[in-house]
């Protein structure tokens, strides 16, 4: 028996070009996939009324560490090199499988309550073959449409950062593979996310990139974040390596060079901006408009809770602030006009959305509300007096929504925040989460007593 869910009467931005924005119009929705999008739709469905809300397509996050909910908020004034010492050297090596499995599981329960219902987790604390297991359990649990992407260990920072000469270990990777993954067509996929040339020796980074060739996953890497990362020339380096390709997606690229944006277009690659991190924690400009300048499609990301908010509104706002805020100050200094290619808002829904897609490689499947694609929707509370009264529904998501708007969210034909509040058990993932915490403290406590 066919499962149909009919969404009525919202005001939809669907970020298909060719359906483009109706300011009333219906969603049908078929055994997880949407079949039709129109002005009006009769069918024999189970009906929510979507009168007075936005409909927008699920946000996609390209690149977060989930395994950090369990410390969020531990570094509000971290810069990046206080990050690598703070958390890298001191929380991660401490983290057990439970650890991550309560984060993972809190993280993207978060995730959904703020409509962000495609998922990369870079998950870079598999410190024993359980870690893994325990992150893609909680992932699965929750519902939530995500790319795994597999990460070192991460127990001491001399090993694992700045010339390492340990590789991601190839056979549990394999294990992973074939345990989790043994095809692509699931609400979750696999990645490898690699730390890259300057942060291991040559050696480890060629072993790393054919290891992901070899099981057909993508590859997420950080490059250029921060002066000292700009300078190691990473894409350079890589391209010398011959490794550039399509598969690889390019976190931040703050520091990148002219050539460098070159290779990453002219290879195919694909850009995750973090664009409140990199602000805030000296990463550089969050480059939006470099990477539209050279041809690109970047998305956002959130990177860590230990530091920012976990949702995609700061995010967008952030990256549409700093970008303008820097082209305004140049032309100010210049004494010329702004360019007529300032960043719009709905260039910045696009990037939280389609965009993120394109980057997470599943813009067959979410990203738009399409017909033919999977049901990832979320809807936004207009009547609500920070959104109130609805001139343009594009600005109103970008610039005036939050997550106390997020009142519908659907994965893949499931509804799992109805009314304003989801559908899982929070109490338990608040609980266990909580309690990781405590553990965590207090081992940092012993370690440093010890």
């Amino acid at each position: 028996m066919t499962d149909r869910l009919l969404l009525r009467a919202g005001h939809i931005v669907s970020m298909d070009p060719d359906i483009g924005d109706l300011p009333e119009g219906d969603v049908l929705i078929e055994d997880g996939q949407i079949t039709a999008v129109q002005r009006e739709i009769s069918a024999d469905a189970e009906i929510l009324d979507m009168s007075g809300r936005i409909l927008i397509p699920g946000f996609v996050d390209t690149h977060r560490h989930t395994w950090e909910a369990s410390i969020r908020g531990v570094a509000p004034d971290a810069t990046l090199d206080d990050y690598f010492v703070d958390i890298l050297d001191t929380f991660a090596p401490l983290y057990t499988p439970e650890d991550v499995y309560a984060a993972n599981l809190a993280g993207t329960l978060e995730c959904l309550n703020a409509g962000i219902t495609t998922l990369v987790d870079w998950s870079h604390i598999n410190n024993t073959p359980e870690h893994p297991d325990a992150a893609i359990e909680a992932l699965s649990e929750t519902g939530i449409r995500a790319q795994y992407a597999y990460g070192s260990a991460n127990t001491c920072l001399a090993d694992y950062w700045f010339e390492s000469k340990i590789a991601i270990p190839g056979d549990d990777v394999r294990r992973i593979r074939a345990a989790h993954f043994p095809s692509d067509d699931g609400l979750l996929t696999m990645g490898l996310a690699t730390r890259g040339p300057g942060f291991c020796v040559n050696d480890v980074v060629t072993a790393e990139w054919a290891l992901a060739r070899d099981l057909d996953i993508p590859i997420t890497v950080h490059v250029a974040m921060g002066r000292l990362a700009g300078r190691y020339g990473m894409v350079q380096q890589l391209h010398g390596l011959g490794l550039l390709g399509p598969d690889t997606t390019y976190v931040h690229c703050c520091y990148l060079s002219d050539e460098e944006w070159r290779m990453v277009a002219d290879s195919g690659g694909t850009v995750s901006i973090a664009p409140q991190v990199e602000t805030q924690m000296g990463h550089g400009w969050p480059p939006v408009m470099k990477a539209i300048e050279h041809g690109l499609r970047p998305s956002l990301s959130i990177d860590v809770v230990t530091t920012v908010p976990g949702d995609m509104f700061t995010q967008i706002r952030a990256a549409f602030g700093a970008e303008r805020a820097r082209v305004n100050a140049a032309s100010w200094q210049a004494d010329v006009p702004v360019p007529d290619t300032m960043l719009t808002a709905r260039q910045m829904l696009e990037a939280a959305t389609l965009s993120g897609a394109h980057v997470a490689g599943l813009e067959h499947r979410t990203g738009s509300l399409t017909p033919g694609k999977r049901a990832d929707v979320v809807a936004i509370d207009a009547t609500a007096l920070n959104v109130a009264p609805l001139h343009d529904a594009v600005t109103a998501v970008t610039l005036s929504a939050d997550v106390s708007n997020v009142e519908t969210v659907i994965v893949d034909g499931v509804v799992h925040k109805r009314d304003g509040k989801l559908t899982a058990d929070v109490a338990r993932a608040r609980r266990l989460v909580e309690e990781s915490r405590d553990r965590l403290l207090a081992a940092k406590e012993a370690k440093q007593s010890a």
